[in-house]
């Protein structure tokens, strides 16, 4: 069974968010997927911010795709803006310039829709340098870093953006070590049914770590389509997108994954 895969643009009549550009890591590689055609609110954006870090964000804003693609767009402005002036120099507090960033984001998605609408959102910022990761997690589904160790859950770590206007996220910090992977995903990947059984955390956590791909965009594939094989038809039941972060296992950099 193969997922369906799709980067369709949208109608004349949506307001969304540029398309992303993969950026080229110092012996690592990154990679996202949307399964299908997007019809919610989940959006992905990478963007380099100084010679040895780049920016990763995941976001899920609540409601169809018709109804809030000027928030997507919106809050794709901010962290495009805001992220190179805060992670630019070199001697920056990250987990500092992490949290103003959540609390930027928030601000812009109030703002732009004049009322409540809940965000779950996911952003990190990888130094290349030192193999680490600064992230905050405002009430998104558990981000997953996959190493010798096994898997261990990144949870949230503050509450969902958009609902309130001075909530903040707290930043924290994991290290990526050679051969470590990070996996991002969407609620909607979660809740695939098979029946009534949804393919849930438990079940994305085992298929990560049995997964042998070390390509991101192979990872991505290969997570896709195992919840296709399990629900018995492409998802397509929500925005179901799926992102990896890949540290090489040795000094050889990875081929970057589009």
């Amino acid at each position: 069974m193969h997922a369906l895969f799709s980067h369709e643009p949208p109608t004349k009549t949506q307001v969304m968010p540029v398309q992303s550009v993969i950026p080229v890591l110092q012996d690592a590689a990154v990679a996202a997927v949307y399964c299908s055609r997007r019809m919610g609110g989940d959006f992905y954006d990478f963007l380099r911010v100084s010679p040895d870090r780049v920016v990763i964000g995941l976001l899920d804003v609540a409601g169809r795709i018709e109804d809030n693609g000027a928030i997507i767009s919106a809050a794709q402005q901010t962290f495009r803006s805001l992220a190179p002036e805060l992670f630019a120099k070199e001697d920056i507090n990250e987990a500092d310039a992490m949290s103003e960033l959540a609390l930027a984001l928030n601000r812009t998605i109030l703002q732009s829709q004049g009322n409540i609408r809940s965000c779950p959102a996911f952003a990190a910022c990888y130094n290349e340098s030192l193999g680490t990761l600064c992230y905050f997690n405002a009430g998104h589904t558990p981000g997953l870093l996959r190493d010798r160790t096994g898997i261990t859950e990144l949870p949230a770590t503050g509450l969902p953006l958009g609902l309130f206007s001075h909530a903040t996220s707290d930043a924290r910090i994991v290290a990526l070590e050679p051969g470590a992977s990070l996996l991002l995903v969407s609620l909607g990947l979660l809740e695939g049914k098979y029946k009534d059984e949804e393919f849930g955390l438990g079940r994305l956590k085992d298929t990560f770590l049995h997964a042998n791909s070390d390509d991101a965009r192979e990872l991505c594939v290969s997570i896709i389509n195992n919840v296709q094989q399990f629900m018995r038809t492409p998802p397509i039941h929500n925005d179901v997108t799926v992102l990896a972060l890949v540290r090489a296992a040795t000094a050889k950099a990875l081929a970057v994954a589009g």
